[in-house]
């Protein structure tokens, strides 16, 4: 059967409603993305994704059939059964102590019998996730409610908690495949990621709020691409609120779409801007009820290595008001600084930020991106949509800054503190999208599937040998290494 192809463009009418088929390759990639990320659910140690051991804690007062935190002093948390806060605070620590670390099955066992010795409540605190909303954690919770109402130990209730939380990323990765009109390679590439995988292979809401991302992209071209239908504007409707409670800083994403109309009749455009504004109106009313984002918490100063307190919003955003030239050098340094930590952060990196890969899996990775590319999208998109889709990354990116600067990192800072690679990945399929190409190049497919699994199988092995053979250090910036042969070659806990 033969199908034309799509246009999207700038003041160009669609010339037909059918979307680029999908590939049996492009469902093997899909597969394999699905096999990688329950394998890193499984492989992975208990609290070593970043700030797992908050996620938990927060998914554990959900779990509980409650929302909202409390302040008891200083500290922002909730009451919380003790036998799930030692299993974090004595089987599984997650303290920087400079020393080796190197995980075995005795840990998961003594942690599987230790629940008896451990009656009674303690005060958790959780600051750094204490105003999320509440639909990050529902998989997750609903993992852990599982785990408990089958009897399971805190420990299997946890790996419980995972595999549900995981299969929920999962299942919004895969209703964003379908989604996606056309250019399904630049979502997939990024699916491939082994920090992709690894992020939903944990207990973190990114599972959610990566693939809602996903979601909200791929109904916004979809809508440019095809028109509107009752099905499209619902699903519009819900995945707009959902995105702005992921993360508020993701919203502007669905701008993608926007087009300019073709004729009166043409509501896509206002179709769009209206769901984004019922997602802002929801992110808006979610930080009213739970108090903003004035949850301050300690952090250590990549500066000056000093422990000091994040800044109150009002406060933080006055300093910006006072001297906007000022914020500007301070972001423009910043972004150049930790452009080289954001690349690698976005490809695959370990534990808290703590194992890098094997340095020639980074060139695998950009490989994987470049062919993906190089794959084409089946579309014609004019330079005007494209120019357009780089103003919404470039935008989304800036308030992603903007946004960890007011609400993580000390009052009055000429540097932005917190922002990591993987805050990125929603935006990544966009910047793939704007540089595809209508037609893909030969082999590129291949090239494209073949650097994945590479890829990902150097990740799972990487992760696997740190964790449980040969160990690792948690510590901030490069790993020291003496031999260039081990660094290209092995994880960095062996260089």
């Amino acid at each position: 059967m033969r199908h034309e192809r799509l246009s999207i463009s700038t003041g160009r009418a669609v010339l037909s409603p059918i979307a680029v088929p999908v590939t049996g390759l492009e469902r093997w990639l899909l597969a394999l993305v699905c096999t990688v990320t329950l394998a890193f659910a499984i492989i992975t140690p208990p609290f070593q994704a970043p700030d797992e051991n908050q996620h938990y804690m927060k998914a554990l007062l959900l779990a509980d059939g409650r929302v909202m935190t409390e302040q008891r002093g200083p500290e922002i948390g909730a009451e919380l059964p003790r036998s799930a806060l030692e299993l974090h605070g004595v089987d599984f620590p997650t303290e920087v102590t400079g020393k080796a670390r190197r995980f075995d099955p005795a840990m998961v066992e003594r942690a599987w019998s230790a629940d008896a010795g451990r009656p009674g409540t303690a005060f958790a605190d959780f600051p750094n996730v204490a105003n999320y909303a509440p639909t990050l954690y529902a998989p997750s919770a609903a993992g852990l409610m599982i785990g408990d109402a089958v009897g399971l130990p805190r420990i299997g209730s946890f790996y419980v908690g995972r595999l549900v939380n995981a299969a929920g990323g999962l299942i919004l990765l895969t209703v964003a495949f379908g989604l996606m009109p056309f250019g399904r390679a630049a979502l997939l590439a990024t699916a491939l990621l082994p920090t992709f995988c690894y992020q939903t292979g944990s207990l973190s809401p990114d599972a959610v709020i990566n693939s809602i991302g996903f979601a909200g992209l791929a109904l916004s071209l979809r809508l440019a691409a095809m028109g509107s239908s009752p099905a499209r504007n619902a699903g519009l409707m819900l995945a707009a609120p959902l995105l702005a409670l992921a993360k508020g800083v993701y919203l502007p994403l669905m701008a993608a779409g926007l087009q300019w109309p073709q004729h009166r009749r043409d509501m896509r455009p206002w179709l769009l801007i209206g769901a984004m504004a019922v997602g802002a109106a929801a992110f808006i009313l979610w930080m009213n009820m739970s108090g903003g984002s004035q949850a301050l918490y300690h952090i250590v100063s990549r500066k000056t290595g000093e422990d000091v307190m994040t800044a109150p919003l009002a406060a933080q955003l006055g300093v910006i008001l006072a001297d906007p030239a000022a914020y500007v050098r301070a972001l423009g340094s910043s972004i150049v600084e930790r452009s080289p930590v954001y690349a690698l952060q976005i490809a695959g990196r370990f534990g808290w930020n703590a194992i890098l890969l094997p340095l020639l899996a980074y060139p695998v990775a950009a490989v994987m991106l470049a062919a993906a590319v190089a794959s084409g999208s089946g579309v014609r998109v004019s330079l005007a949509q494209r120019l357009w889709w780089l103003a919404v990354l470039v935008g989304t990116g800036l308030l992603i800054e903007t946004a960890m600067y007011l609400t993580g990192t000390p009052l009055g800072a000429d540097y932005v503190q917190g922002t990591q690679g993987r805050y990125f990945l929603p935006l990544l399929p966009l910047a793939l999208l704007a540089l595809m190409p209508e037609t893909g190049l030969r082999g590129a497919r291949g090239v494209f599937a073949g650097s994945a699994l590479l890829l990902l199988m150097i990740a799972l092995a990487s992760a696997y040998d740190s964790f449980w053979v040969h160990g690792f250090v948690t510590a901030d910036g490069m790993p020291p290494h003496e031999r260039l042969s081990d660094a290209l070659l092995l994880p960095s806990p062996r260089w």
